[in-house]
């Protein structure tokens, strides 16, 4: 199956698996409002759709996403913020602006996102990449919380997801002077979760994998992990064994023990 949302992000599903690239090249995958329209859409789109099992997130070329397009830069001098021109679909999460929401849309995807990264994630792109569930990047990658440099902030959910992943002193250092970190320091921070030779291949590798589990303990393990720290203690235990209840016995949680203790692939329904 193959798609093309306003010529910026393609997205290819092949036996559960979505990939999905950001497809401006020639601009390093940079962010223009019809970027952070196809990413919203897309996200939006996926978080739908029959039979996905999981989401490789990558850039076409070497760079994963350089950030905001320098168009975007020139219009803040005159006080202009082109994102909110973005055309976006309806969404119900409690991201809102357009930025918050290209980033924030892929924690709402029922099933993991994988993001691989080469080349540049600066910026704005960066925060997409923090979006996802798992991060595998190149050695060379570079890694920035660049806003700094253009006299901003990070505002696409940066200040909430990164102290979570690097710690808040981490955050703060990186935040206040937008250095850039390569793979193995990037991994060492949290920033990433493994470094790649081929980030792309061993993501798609990683997706392969998880499609073969039991989605709907798959999908109930991300709902944990995402409401993990930002819920009382009390509520996640409680949702903990709601979601054990839904499973034990469920026709897809039985086909797990039954093929393992058959020795074969489990064949698992939506």
């Amino acid at each position: 199956m193959s798609d093309t949302s306003a010529q910026r992000v393609t997205v290819e599903i092949t036996d559960g698996v979505a990939d999905v690239r950001l497809a401006r090249p020639e601009k390093r995958n940079a962010l223009d409002p019809a970027m952070f329209a196809a990413l919203v859409t897309t996200g939006e789109r996926l978080r739908t759709e029959p039979g996905l099992r999981a989401v490789v997130l990558s850039g076409e070329g070497p760079d994963f996403c350089a950030g905001l397009d320098f168009g975007s830069f020139q219009a803040m001098r005159d006080g202009q913020r082109l994102s909110a021109t973005a055309d976006l679909p309806p969404g119900d999460g409690p991201a809102k602006a357009t930025g918050q929401r290209a980033a924030s849309v892929w924690a709402q995807v029922p099933v993991p996102v994988i993001a691989a990264i080469t080349g540049n994630a600066l910026g704005g792109g960066l925060q997409v990449a923090l979006g996802a569930d798992i991060r595998i990047v190149a050695p060379d990658a570079s890694l920035s919380v660049l806003e700094v440099k253009w006299g901003l902030i990070p505002d696409m959910t940066g200040t909430q997801v990164l102290p979570e992943l690097v710690g808040r002193d981490v955050a703060k250092e990186l935040t206040f002077t937008g250095r850039k970190v390569r793979g193995e320091e990037a991994v060492a921070l949290g920033l990433a979760t493994r470094v790649d030779p081929d980030p792309r291949k061993a993501a798609l590798e990683l997706a392969r994998e998880i499609a073969g589990r039991n989605p709907h303990a798959v999908r109930a393990a991300k709902r944990l992990l995402e409401s993990s720290g930002r819920v009382d203690a009390a509520t996640q235990l409680a949702a903990e064994q709601t979601e054990i209840g839904a499973l034990i016995g469920s026709p897809n949680q039985v086909e797990a023990v039954t093929a393992s203790f058959e020795k074969r692939a489990p064949r698992f329904t939506d």
